[in-house]
């Protein structure tokens, strides 16, 4: 029996190669012909599909097979959308081209002026290197290796240096002041820039902390401070003042208890804030934390070394981590040339790399994590990349699996396609990139790219946490994917 790929892609390769023996050319033809040929036979069943969904805005997609790289069908596939978090899969491929699976992010402790008798004569430095996975359990292991080395006092200050990438208030000024998914970034970073806000009804009042805890320590910082006020909304408000991130929170909105994570502003002066906490726990005494300009030499007396960035990027794609893209993004450009200023400097280095590298020249992004709007991608860009990096093995390991469900929206794990993708959600806006593994084995390289930019435009920057008929939008999204990948399952897998 022969499969209706194998008829497909055989009879379309002799249409091209017809008239080969004759006066045939010196160099190879591009294959017009083939992938004419298939739009022709699959065109109407594509537009069907996607008639059928109903979903308001524009939709591009292509897919194409990754043994032979031939294009199958695409609609819109040279249309440029915002990628959403199928940006972070660019950005894995660039920081692994640029930094390595093997590189590790360092952050140290030193000290100048030497140590003698226990006293460090000269200042303790917390030296930031870019880790987007540091902690407050890193911190305390840092403080304990100060201690067992013998230091018990500091003659000088203690000071931070966060310059190996520049800062960023927010990864997209557009989203509201209090969504933790839109953090600062520095080259010093802590618990993803996040600090953790608990509320609990004392009487007529609330008990509020502030703190950067993690399952062993609970550290409470005063560089983020919380205000409970009388009122209805906004739920809160944010301000930068006394050197702190400054908060209230609206008293209607608390009920009897609750917490939540609230995005840090001050990265460094945060993670001095706790390191100095933690210090103190070890008998090490340190003055309030000041940033330095540039970095002195010194001698190193505790350091942490991140996980393998290869362990970073599977993590930061499986829970789409967006302080994890923007660091490990900037890090890249950092480390193949000038350090770049700004975050949008860093993205249109990545955007050079990727139109080099895979050929991506209508891709412009303004971020490595795809949360900010500007952010354009095409399918056909995404697609050739996609390809590319199949056949180095590179990307589709860090992948997770993309479950495909049954007609009443269940997980279907006995599913015949396989898919292992990058998913990415705004609203009114959703992706879907990667590979998909037909039953017969075929594998496919795919990207899908939706969006109502009418809709997002009236969004208010104060409702963008969850705008009205948002969820419903990127539902019908969602089922549109799966209606797309089942059908070039079924055209060109079976």
């Amino acid at each position: 029996m022969v499969s209706r790929r194998h008829f497909l892609l055989s009879s379309l390769a002799l249409i091209g190669a017809r008239g080969a023996w004759a006066n045939a050319p010196t160099t190879s033809l591009r294959p017009h012909a083939r992938r004419e040929a298939v739009r022709i036979i699959t065109a109407d069943g594509l537009k069907g599909v996607l008639r059928r969904a109903a979903l308001p805005g524009k939709v591009a997609c292509a897919v194409a097979d990754v043994e032979t790289g031939l294009r199958l069908e695409a609609e819109n596939g040279a249309a440029g959308l915002p990628p959403a978090s199928v940006a972070k899969a660019l950005t894995s491929l660039y920081a692994l081209d640029i930094l390595g699976a093997d590189h590790r992010f360092q952050t140290k402790v030193i000290a100048t002026g030497g140590l003698r008798g226990g006293v460090i004569q000269g200042d303790l430095i917390l030296v930031g290197g870019g880790d987007p996975t540091l902690s407050t359990d890193h911190l305390a292991q840092m403080a304990k290796a100060l201690k067992s080395a013998g230091v018990r006092e500091v003659k000088g200050g203690f000071k931070l240096w966060d310059g190996a990438l520049p800062y960023v208030r927010s990864i997209d000024p557009d989203q509201p002041d209090h969504v933790g998914y839109s953090p600062a970034i520095s080259g010093l970073s802590l618990n993803y820039n996040r600090v953790h806000f608990e509320w609990k009804r004392a009487g007529q009042k609330w008990a509020v902390t502030m703190d950067a805890r993690t399952e062993k320590y609970r550290p409470e910082v005063s560089t983020a401070r919380m205000k409970v006020v009388t009122r209805t909304t906004p739920v809160y408000t944010y301000s930068d003042k006394g050197g702190a991130d400054q908060w209230t929170v609206a008293n209607a909105a608390l009920g009897k208890g609750g917490s939540r994570w609230l995005p840090v502003r001050r990265p460094a002066e945060y993670t001095g804030d706790v390191f100095r906490t933690m210090a103190r726990a070890n008998g090490i005494v340190l003055g309030k934390p000041r940033k330095l300009k540039s970095l002195p030499k010194g001698e190193v007396l505790a350091q942490h070394s991140s996980a393998a960035l290869s362990v970073l990027l599977r993590g930061m794609l499986k829970y789409s981590n967006n302080l994890m893209a923007e660091m490990i993004g900037m890090s890249a450009s950092a480390a193949s040339g000038r350090r770049p200023n700004s975050l949008k400097a860093s993205a249109d280095s990545m955007n050079r790399w990727a139109a080099g590298k895979y050929g991506m020249t209508s891709t412009r992004l303004v971020d490595h994590s795809g949360l900010g709007e500007k952010s354009r991608m095409t399918p056909n860009d995404l697609v050739g990349a996609l390809i590319a990096a199949r056949k180095g093995g590179q990307l589709k390991p860090l992948l997770k699996p993309f479950l495909m469900r049954d007609a009443n929206g269940k997980v279907n794990k006995n599913h015949p396609i396989k898919v292992n993708a990058k998913t990415g959600t705004l609203n009114f806006v959703s992706g879907l990139g990667g590979f998909m593994t037909a039953a017969d084995g075929t594998e496919l390289a795919f990207a899908i790219f939706a969006a109502d930019q009418s809709a997002r435009s009236r969004i208010k920057r104060a409702d963008r946490e969850r705008p009205e008929g948002a969820r419903g939008w990127n539902r019908k999204a969602k089922k549109m994917q799966q209606k797309l990948i089942e059908r070039w399952g079924s055209v060109y897998g079976s």
